[in-house]
Formats: C-alpha cells, structure tokens, sequence
C-alpha cells in the first residue's frame, strides 16, 4: 500500500486529496514504543538512555535503547506507583532486536534473520534476538497479533508472507526500509479475529510534523482518535492518539516538541 493511504485513505474523494498528499510527504519514524512493567529497576540494567519521575501523576518512565533518540527507535517504559503487575495478553508477540555474533551454532531462520534466541525480560515480555547483517537500528521490530492483514494499514507495507503450512500469514510495515529503519511485524493466525490486548503493552509513537494534519487525516478515514491533537499537560508537547483497525494505540508526536523534550 502507498503510504499516503494512511487507514484505508484510498477510500477517500477527491476534495482530501491536498491533505493526503502531505501525509504521503510527512517526516515519520517510529520513536518509541510503549510497556508497563512492575519494577523499573529489575528492566533498566542496561542500554538507559533517560529517566523521568512524574510525582503528581504517580508513575515513573525510563527510556532505553542502543542509541541517541534523536535518530533511534527506543522503549519506553512505564511505572506507576503501586502497581506491580500486568497482564501481557495474546495479542503482544514480542521486541525483535538485530546482532552479529562471532560464533554460533546453526538455528531456525526467519525471513533470512536467523534467530538466535527468544527472551523474556523480568515482566514476561518475550525479545527475540536476531542474526543479521549490520542496522542502524537494533531495536528492529515489534510484532503484534491482527485479525485481518488487509485492514491493517496505515504505513508502509515493506514485504508480505503467507505460511498456509503454519496457518499465518505475516506483513512487515513502516516507514523506510528494514535495514535502516524499526518496523511493525504484524501477524494474522488463519481464523483467528480477535485478541485479548491485557494492559501491559501501551502504545507505539510515531513522529509527524504536524498532529492537527494527521488527526483530519485518520478523522476523515473513520478511526477512531482516543485523544484530540494538543500539548501534553507538564511536558507540552503535542500529540494525537488513536486505535487502529485491531484496537492498538498509535500515538503521533509533533517532531520538533519531541527534540525539545531531549534537550
């Protein structure tokens, strides 16, 4: 699909055209993505790039990655005083992260990615640790579980595999290609519609130049916006969040807000 068909926008007539066309254009990447945990400390071990303690809100958030955020995907993790337990649900797969080992023995491949591992980190979210050639994102993927591949647009479709011996089928979608850029890797498990999301996983952010333009274009689309375009309260910086057609959140940041959030 063409990125410009944002949630199905090639449903759209001809008068929204100068508005699809921007979105075609808009300077997106995925910057973070989103999970509660019970315990900061247990997760934040290694690769920690920020913390943030927010009192009168009641929660902590950390965030962790392989390289400055200004140009790499990153995680976000969430705490919020007393709670210390989550439920991951079925719909969440799990983090995919690239590396290069000097030696290992022979193991399954994935898409010309020989897998070298599948984790868990101290919450029960599953990483699996990819083989492959050099990126400039580690941090390469995160899988999520859909009931229709089709409707789930919204982004670029990079490649597509059906695997009727397995009985799914998997697309891999965003916004540059996979060598260079963090992507989604969307399932679909043949007759299964539906997912229980639990509470843990929270939400994907994606950058955008301008959230006013992207909240008419996912309005004019018929999704669902679960949080009009304005500033954060605290922070400022502006966004807009809405539900795909599976019911995960996407959150679109404004690009320049974000960078004054790292200064």
């Amino acid at each position: 699909l063409p990125q410009a068909q944002l949630f199905g926008a090639e449903k759209i007539a001809q008068p929204e055209k100068n508005l699809f066309d921007w979105v075609k254009n808009d300077n997106r990447r995925f910057l973070h993505v989103v999970y509660r945990v019970g315990d900061l400390e247990k997760t934040i071990k290694y690769a920690l790039l920020r913390k943030r303690d927010i009192p009168e809100d009641r929660y902590s958030n950390a965030f962790l990655g392989y390289g400055p955020e200004e140009s790499n995907f990153t995680v976000e993790l969430t705490y919020n005083y007393g709670v210390d337990n989550y439920d991951i649900g079925s719909g969440f797969g799990h983090f995919g992260v690239a590396g290069r080992l000097i030696t290992r023995e022979p193991g399954p491949v994935k898409d010309g990615s020989a897998v070298i591992a599948l984790i868990e980190d101290p919450d029960g979210y599953k990483f699996e640790l990819l083989e492959r050639r050099p990126t400039s994102e580690p941090l390469c993927q995160v899988m999520l579980r859909v009931g229709d591949i089709d409707r789930a647009a919204g982004m670029k479709l990079l490649r597509k595999r059906d695997n009727p011996e397995q009985k799914y089928t998997v697309a891999f979608m965003g916004y540059g290609p996979e060598y260079m850029n963090s992507v989604l890797e969307l399932t679909y498990n043949y007759g299964v519609t539906n997912y229980d999301k639990g509470n843990g996983y929270a939400q994907i952010a994606i950058g955008t130049n301008d959230v006013y333009k992207t909240a008419e274009a996912i309005k004019l689309c018929g999704r669902k916006i679960i949080r009009e375009p304005g500033p954060l309260p605290g922070i400022n910086t502006k966004i807009v969040a809405c539900l795909d057609p599976d019911g995960w959140k996407l959150a679109f940041v404004d690009n320049v807000d974000f960078l004054k959030e790292l200064e």
